[in-house]
């Protein structure tokens, strides 16, 4: 079945409407999508048993957030009935394309992968992988405002060059399609929630949430170019293939441009509230450092315990000095927050 549902020609034109049940039902295998299903969910699973197997425990969520929306979404966009029928329509074609550069990459970088390879890895290696990160080619491609035009203008170079229809018609092209909408979405997404450092210091949680705001309004731009274009996408290879009873081309595309734009802005939402929770989760990281250095500095400067004295003394009492608390005198950092923060109450 799976053959003859990618066939084109006649064998194309005699698909079966898409109706709500053969579409949930229909089902192919592609080779982009085994391999990276196989690939990425391997070494996944590799990471995760390495860093139990050192000590570290790796949270059941993130694991399932990789497996379940980052894996299952590629499998979804890439051999699900929306890669069947997207050959002899554009609506579920820009549905597969937008799940991949939006979707998957949230689900992948929810399971933050490079911090479990820091895990992972002999330290050797992590020091290399760590290396990489920093180096200057990856900082200027996911700084944000970088990697958000970057994912803009893959999109528009599909859509509005003649690349999505020869990817239609070539195999190789189409999976060079893939791969290009997955790693250009996880040049934005992957440094906005690893634990790893790939943004610059300054730019703190509440920059990215500011970030994620204007990507989102940005990933509408190419729903909405669509819906409203002049120019029919992949108009020659479209024409040939749509059945009379099907929606005509103009509406085939208004209804894929509105899907781009409804799934765009569907994803910023719980992309905000991922990074929202990344943000508590670092400030509960950094007050548990500086309770640690208090704790550190207070018993540094805690009065040592006088010497038992074996007989009183005759004569008077000495006075003793006043001192005052270690917090009021401390010249670093953390003693002047703990002054401020006492002076707030």
């Amino acid at each position: 079945m799976a053959s003859s549902l990618l066939a084109t020609g006649p064998t194309a034109l005699a698909l079966p409407e898409p109706t709500p049940g053969r579409m949930a039902g229909t089902w192919q295998a592609d080779p982009f999508g085994i391999a990276a299903i196989v690939l990425l969910g391997g070494l996944y699973g590799w990471g995760v048993l390495r860093a139990r197997r050192r000590g570290h425990r790796w949270s059941a969520v993130r694991t399932g957030a990789f497996a379940v929306l980052g894996l299952g979404t590629i499998a979804v966009a890439t051999m699900s009935s929306l890669a069947v029928y997207g050959r002899v329509l554009f609506w579920p074609a820009a549905v597969q394309n937008i799940l991949l550069d939006l979707v998957a990459p949230l689900g992948l970088a929810l399971g933050d992968p490079l911090a479990l390879a820091r895990l992972a890895l002999p330290e050797r290696a992590a020091d290399r992988l760590g290396r990489v990160l920093r180096g200057r080619v990856l900082r200027v491609l996911t700084f944000p405002v970088i990697s958000t035009l970057l994912v803009l203008a893959s999109e528009l170079s599909i859509y509005f060059t003649p690349y999505f229809e020869t990817a239609l018609r070539d195999g190789a092209v189409h999976s060079l399609l893939y791969l290009q909408l997955l790693l250009s979405g996880c040049l934005f997404v992957l440094p906005m929630l690893s634990r790893e450092d790939l943004l610059p210091a300054w730019c703190t949680h509440p920059l990215r949430a500011l970030f994620v705001f204007v990507d989102g309004l940005v990933d509408a731009i190419p729903g909405i170019l669509v819906m409203t274009s002049g120019t029919r996408i992949a108009a020659g290879w479209y024409a040939a293939r749509q059945p009379g009873r099907w929606p005509g081309p103009d509406r085939d595309q208004v209804l894929g441009g509105g899907l781009m734009l409804a799934i765009a802005e569907l994803v910023g939402l719980p992309f905000l509230i991922a990074v929202f929770v990344e943000w508590v989760r670092a400030e509960r990281v950094r007050t548990v450092e500086l309770d640690r250095r208090l704790d550190a500095e207070a018993a540094l400067v805690a009065p040592e315990p006088a010497p038992a004295q074996e007989a009183a003394v005759p004569g008077p009492v000495p006075v003793p000095e006043v001192t005052r608390p270690w917090w009021e005198t401390d010249p670093g950092v953390v003693g002047e927050r703990f002054r401020q923060g006492r002076g707030t109450r």
